[in-house]
Parts: C-alpha cells; structure tokens; sequence
C-alpha cells in the first residue's frame, strides 16, 4: 500500500528529495538490504572479533596438541676433578601414546673413561648402548588422562567458539536490518513532510491572490503562513532523524577496508522493503538450528570429559614398562648380551577426597547447564509463537492502513479542489490533507513493524540464508 500511495506523490518531491545535483547527475541505485547485510557480514568489527576467537581457540587445540609432541633429550656430564675421569652421554627421544597414558621412548648411551663402581649403570661398551622401551597405563590414564582430557576439551571450545560466532553474526545481522529499516522509514517520513510542506507553500500564492482580488480575508494568508513554518519544522526534524539514521546504518554498511560508509539521501529506495521472510518450520527444527543451543550442548559435553577425568584419578594407577637394550664394541663382555627389562609400578589413593570434590563439582555444573538449556528451549518456543502471531497480525494491520490512506489521500485531493473552487475553507482542506498524511505514517509504522517482527523471527529461528549468512 506504501508503495501505490509513494508512486502518487508529485514529480518535484523527488527534486527535493534528492538535492540540486539530481538533473545533473545520474540517480544512484537505491540501497537494498542484501547490500547491506552482505557489507556486514563481512566486514562489521564484532563478526570480525567473533571470527579472531574461533582461530583462538584453534590455536589452544594446537597447544594442546602439543602434549603429543616427540621430546627429545640430551643428558652429559663430564668429571672435571677428581679421581675418575669419567665422561657420560645420554639422548634419549620420548613419543605421548595418543590412546594411553603410557609412552614410547628411545635411546642411545655413550661412556668414556673411568666411572666408580656406584656409577656402573652410566658405563657403556666402546661403541654404547642402544635401548627403546615403553609404558603402558593400565588402570587410571589408560581410557583418559589429562593430555587426552585438555585436547578434548580444547576440541570441544572450537565448536562452542563456532557456535559463538554464528549468534553473534546473527545478532549483528538482525540490528543491521533494523537500522537499515528505520534509515528507509526516516527517509519516507521526510518525503511525506516535504509533500505537506510543499502543498501549504504553493497554496500560499493562490491565496495571496485571492486576498488581493478581495475573495478572501487577509488573516486566510497568514494562517496559512503559520501552517507553512510548522510543517517546515516538521522537515527539518526528520532530516535531523534521516541523518541520525544513516549514521547508525554506517556501522554495518562498509566499503571493501572495512571504513563506514554513511548512506546519501540519494540511495533511498521509493517504499519500504518488504524484508526478510523467515522459513517456519516445526519449532524443534529451530531448536536444533540454534547456534546457543549448539554451544550449550557442547558445554554439557564438556562436563562429561571433566567427569570422566575426574573418575580416573580414582582408579589406583598400574603400569607396565618394557625396555630392551643393547651394547656394541668393545667392553666387558657381561654387557654385550641383549637386555630385556620388564617392570611394573602400582600407587593407590586412599582418602581420594580430591577427586570425590571433582566429581560433585561436575554433577552440579551439568545439572546446572541442563536446566538452562531446558530454560532456553522453552523461551525459544514462546518466542516463535508470540513472532508469528506478531507478524501475522503486523500484516492485517498494514492491509488495513494501507486502505485508511488511499481513502484519506483521495479525500485531501477533493478537498484541495474544492478549496481552489472556492467551495471549502481552509481549515477543512488542512485537516483534510493532515489525516492523509497521519494515515501514511500509520501505514508506514505498521509496515516497519511487520518488517521488525519478521526479522527478529528469522534471527530466533536462525535462518541463516534470510540474515544474509
């Protein structure tokens, strides 16, 4: 309806609308909402921030990763005084078992000299020893141990850090649509003054006119003088408003560095946008398309890796190591033979008041989150409900406006003949072309409301494609 009531206004509207250079130049496409969101979407800073958190928590997955790591060691020593002039080697490489608490480990021995016999175990063969090995948890840290624990839960913050940035883009697209929204909306009600304010103005040379001619009382051009300069200040105050919106609108509209970019007068489209049309599925495919759902659940899942860290230090720990090892060159021949070395090493907690604490701990975090995530889904289903009702009724409502402003529109025109035929009055035709203008901005606020609770469904659905994501 704003759009039939919008294409009647006069030529010279979009003269003053668009400023001195308009014959000058070509007119510049008007500003779409797609521009919009694609602009924010890809360069608005908190999006932008959002992403930089997601490669931080890459990087911890990366840190933590880096449990795993081959670790090499060297070990010398040299007797500087002294009796023995023993000098001692020892490197030695050690790779994390990704699946068990345990490890593999290799290693080469070198010995030169005299060592005393408490140091036999550092004596070597001419050519050194040789050795590789590994150890093997059996009972606590064989399912899960902290290595295993902190990548999994570094694995986990990617997804939540993910699902973080989706509600976050799709916050920024949700305010960007309403101010480009309310940008349009203050560009519209500015035309529409402008009409008012340009229909009192060529009304007044009529009127001078006729007071000259004597058909009229002289007060009729003073009144409408008066009516002139309220409906100017009306101008003036939604210029302000224009300006005040395109500044806000500024920080989602961006050029290719990422700079605002402060929407001209010139842009502005001929009717309110119609927005976006959110799809409307069943409520629980919503919830399964939320990003805070999402991240919620990853944090409930969080709590079973913690509590299953928090089970394993109550397990008593036994491991089994297995070495093998060898001596080359010359030496003493106890040392030649391959060696083969077997081992176990057993400890057991007893009062385990630190992991009972843990476990508690984690239960009452999961609990608490799995109330919140039954919280969250109930204010979600009320959401949708209330935004269809919402824009189901914001429709009807627009229908009916946009009835109540032709009608009023074609009463102002009949009016104004009347009055130019001398067979009204002023105040009539001024009331008459007040209540057209009043049912405009009635239908506009109504179609800017319609357009509202659309977008703000399609953002507590989170569809994406609608938000320009």
């Amino acid at each position: 309806m704003i759009r039939r009531r919008l294409r009647a206004l006069p030529a010279a509207l979009a003269l003053v609308v668009a400023g001195p250079s308009f014959a000058a130049a070509a007119p510049a496409a008007p500003l779409t909402l797609g521009e919009v969101l694609a602009s924010s979407a890809q360069h608005q800073p908190q999006i932008l921030e959002a992403i930089a958190r997601e490669r931080q928590a890459d990087a911890r997955l990366l840190a933590a990763q880096g449990a795993f790591d081959l670790v090499f060691d060297v070990d010398a020593q040299a007797r500087a005084l002294g009796y023995y002039d023993g000098t001692y080697a020892d490197l030695r490489t050690t790779r994390p078992l990704p699946g068990n608490g345990g490890q593999v480990y290799g290693g080469y021995r070198l010995s030169l000299g005299d060592f005393p016999v408490y140091d036999g175990k550092q004596v070597t063969n001419g050519l050194g020893e040789f050795r590789a090995g590994a150890v093997f948890s059996l009972l606590r840290d064989r399912l899960i141990d902290e290595r295993r624990g902190k990548r999994d839960l570094a694995g986990s913050d990617i997804e939540i850090a993910a699902f973080e940035r989706e509600a976050v883009a799709i916050g920024v697209q949700r305010r960007a649509i309403d101010a480009y929204q309310q940008w349009v909306a203050a560009g519209l009600r500015l035309r529409l003054y402008r009409e008012l304010a340009d229909l009192a103005r060529n009304r007044q040379a009529s009127i001078e006119r006729q007071v000259q001619l004597g058909a009229r009382p002289a007060i009729l051009a003073v009144e409408n003088r008066q009516n002139m300069v309220r409906r100017s200040a009306l101008v003036v105050r939604s210029e302000q408003e224009l300006q005040l919106a395109a500044n806000a609108l500024s920080l989602f509209l961006r050029d290719q560095l990422g700079q605002r970019v402060t929407p001209t007068a010139d842009r502005l489209p001929d009717a309110m946008p119609e927005g976006v049309r959110p799809r409307l599925e069943d409520t629980q495919v919503h919830l399964a398309d939320r990003p805070d759902l999402k991240a919620l659940t990853a944090r409930i899942g969080q709590t079973e890796t913690r509590a299953a860290l928090a089970q394993n230090e109550l397990r008593p720990r036994l491991d089994i190591r297995a070495e093998a090892s060898k001596d080359f060159g010359a030496g003493s021949a106890t040392r030649r033979p391959a060696e083969a070395l077997v081992g176990l090493r057993f400890s057991l907690p007893l009062e385990q008041r630190s992991a009972r604490g843990r476990i508690a701990e984690v239960a009452a975090e999961r609990d608490a989150l799995s109330q919140r995530q039954r919280l969250l889904e109930d204010q979600i289903g009320v959401e949708i409900a209330n935004l269809r009702a919402q824009v189901r009724g914001a429709g009807e409502l627009v229908r009916l406006a946009g009835d109540e402003a032709a009608l009023a529109r074609r009463m102002a025109e009949a009016e104004r003949r009347r009055f130019d035929l001398g067979a009204s009055d002023f105040l009539l035709v001024n009331l008459r072309e007040e209540s057209a203008a009043d049912a405009a901005l009635r239908t506009l606020d109504a179609a800017l409301r319609e357009a509202s609770a659309r977008a703000e469904l399609a953002a507590v659905v989170a569809d994406r494609a609608a938000l320009g994501l």
